[in-house]
């Protein structure tokens, strides 16, 4: 059978030989960030269990305790999903080729394409960067970290296309792209005309959904919807993974068992909805929901809205439990000016010159930093057992 090879090298042209190596002699491969702390990686080799490691000298050695891939598998990414504990995304050379194919047939890949990948390559926002690439004969740029003037100034020789979170468009000139792929969350209604909003996980390998609207055979469903047509989004596409590595567990809702069936949907646990032409709007998911006072407050309009106020550098919404409302809306704010930050007043009258009175944040917590993945996603769950700066006020 085939071996799962990890590799533990900045990226680059060394490991973009290494990754083509591997996959010529028909193994299978999980990036590993050489940058990360010892810890991190020894945790996440011991629950994906991979037969060898490959580092910066190029050297493959083999490692106790691996575990075979099947025939097919190309890829292994690890992702602690909402549990922290690490678990690994099979996907096949079909599937990977499949999703090239289907990001080929939209604008993010036409005429003399030239990709830089600068997002990390542990993740499908990066890695995807790399296939997408060398399955559609494009050039590629590859930096070992994102960084903005590096960005801009790999457009200035001659790159087209580029995959990108939300943090990063803000410090970039995206003028000088021909089209910058969004994944990760908080992405901008308002934003440039060659920003394409992408929607997807690691299970589907990325962003099967383009500005609401599915790929070529990628199919979208609402289950079990609202009065307001809002329920938990499923997708059916070509380029689902096969399963997750090592475990028969239901992991958000989706049996692993079951992972190799070609016709299954896959439970995202995101919220949203579609729209009379099949348009999906996502709400979020499903645990950021607040209800406060029987009404349903989303926490990204309400960010959207108060990321707008002169006082706000950063903020999170979250719901946290409340005696009388149930839930009360809380803000936690990153100031512009940390020796004078906004008054929880004067929030609550942003807010509500845009949207509902019940969006309006009862609480204001301020920090330094928000707590975010290394792609930029806020992890709010980091962030609810936080304590309040501004205590909650009575009025909805």
């Amino acid at each position: 059978m085939a071996e799962l090879v990890a590799l533990s090298i900045t990226p680059g042209a060394a490991f973009l030989d290494a990754l083509r190596r591997v996959w010529d002699g028909g193994d299978a491969v999980v990036p590993l960030d050489p940058g990360a702390p010892l810890v991190h990686n020894r945790r996440i080799v011991a629950a994906l269990a991979p037969g060898s490691v490959i580092e910066a000298d190029g050297e493959r050695r083999s490692l106790d305790g691996g575990i075979p891939v099947l025939d097919g598998d190309a890829l292994v990414i690890a992702t602690s999903g909402t549990t922290g504990t690490p678990k690994g995304v099979v996907h096949t050379h079909a599937g990977i080729a499949t999703a090239a194919r289907l990001t080929a047939t939209t604008p993010s890949s036409t005429g003399s394409t030239c990709w830089l990948a600068c997002l990390p390559l542990t993740h499908v926002g990066g890695f995807s960067v790399i296939t997408r690439a060398l399955l559609n004969d494009a050039t590629l740029v590859i930096h070992d970290r994102p960084d903005a003037a590096r960005i801009d100034e790999a457009a200035r020789q001659g790159a087209t296309h580029v995959s990108l979170v939300t943090t990063l468009l803000g410090r970039i000139d995206a003028s000088l792209w021909e089209t910058i792929l969004l994944g990760g969350s908080a992405i901008p209604r308002d934003r440039p005309s060659n920003a394409v909003a992408t929607y997807g996980m690691t299970e589907t390998f990325g962003g099967v959904v383009h500005d609401g609207r599915a790929l070529d055979g990628v199919e979208v469903r609402i289950d079990e919807p609202d009065e307001d047509g809002v329920g938990v989004i499923e997708l059916r596409t070509p380029t689902l993974m096969r399963s997750y590595r090592g475990t028969d567990d239901l992991i958000d809702g989706n049996d692993a068992a079951d992972a190799r069936d070609p016709d299954r949907w896959y439970r995202t646990g995101d919220l949203g909805s579609l729209s009379a032409d099949e348009v999906l709007d996502v709400a979020g998911r499903s645990d950021d929901l607040i209800v406060t006072g029987a009404v349903k407050v989303w926490p990204t309009p309400v960010e959207e809205v108060l990321r707008r106020h002169p006082g706000v550098a950063d903020v999170a919404v979250l719901g946290t439990a409340d005696a009388e409302w149930g839930q009360r809306v809380v803000a936690v704010v990153v100031p512009s000016d940390p020796g004078s930050p906004p008054t929880l007043g004067s929030l609550r009258d942003h807010v509500r010159a845009e949207l509902p009175a019940a969006a309006a944040p009862k609480e204001l917590r301020l920090a330094d930093v928000l707590p975010r993945t290394s792609l930029g996603k806020l992890t709010r769950h980091t962030l609810r057992s936080g304590s309040g700066e501004a205590g909650p006020i009575d009025d909805n």
